[in-house]
């Protein structure tokens, strides 16, 4: 009877006058139908006038061909930072791509030739590029997956490896997201 009552409790708390009072998650204000984010009560706040550079590293391909939630998580820290203030020129982003995510910096034709269908991060990957988030593809991935410059999306660059574009990134002040 105790947790059938704390389960009430849960319910009626997260419940007022029949509407919930769970975030509502909302996308833009940059990349509009990717990056969902909610609005939350912040006890730790960036400082005024924060640069943020942060490289995201994404290894895993999208399950079953989807999309993949690493590149969408990228354009959720865009969205949610300018969303609560942070300028967007003062936001520098950056994707180091390898594993099996290297086939997803396909370009259409050879994504086309290679899986027989629309690459669904192709969109994305494009609305992440027009916001200057830079996207670089381990050329040790890419050489193994048998990708050359000309098959990757327009705007993708190569690295020697995604060790090396880390490297670069870390010496250029990027911190590295760990998610």
């Amino acid at each position: 009877m105790k947790k059938l009552t704390i389960l009430t409790l849960i319910l009626l708390l997260s419940s007022v006058g029949g509407k919930s009072m769970a975030a509502e998650f909302a996308d833009g204000p940059v990349i509009f139908g990717y990056g969902k984010h909610a609005p939350v009560q912040q006890d730790m706040k960036l400082e005024k006038g924060a640069i943020l550079k942060v490289v995201f590293d994404v290894s895993q391909a999208g399950k079953d061909g989807a999309l993949n939630r690493g590149f969408d998580s990228v354009a959720r820290f865009l969205n949610m930072h300018v969303a609560n203030g942070v300028p967007a020129k003062d936001i520098h982003l950056a994707i180091v791509v390898h594993g099996s995510a290297s086939n997803e910096m396909l370009n259409a034709k050879a994504y086309q030739a290679k899986y027989g269908k629309e690459n669904p991060n192709h969109e994305l990957i494009s609305k992440l590029m027009n916001n200057n988030v830079k996207l670089v593809l381990c050329g040790q991935s890419a050489a193994f997956n048998n990708i050359t410059n000309q098959d990757m999306i327009e705007g993708v660059d190569m690295a020697l490896s995604a060790m090396t574009a880390h490297a670069i990134f870390a010496a250029q002040g990027y911190s590295q997201n760990p998610f």
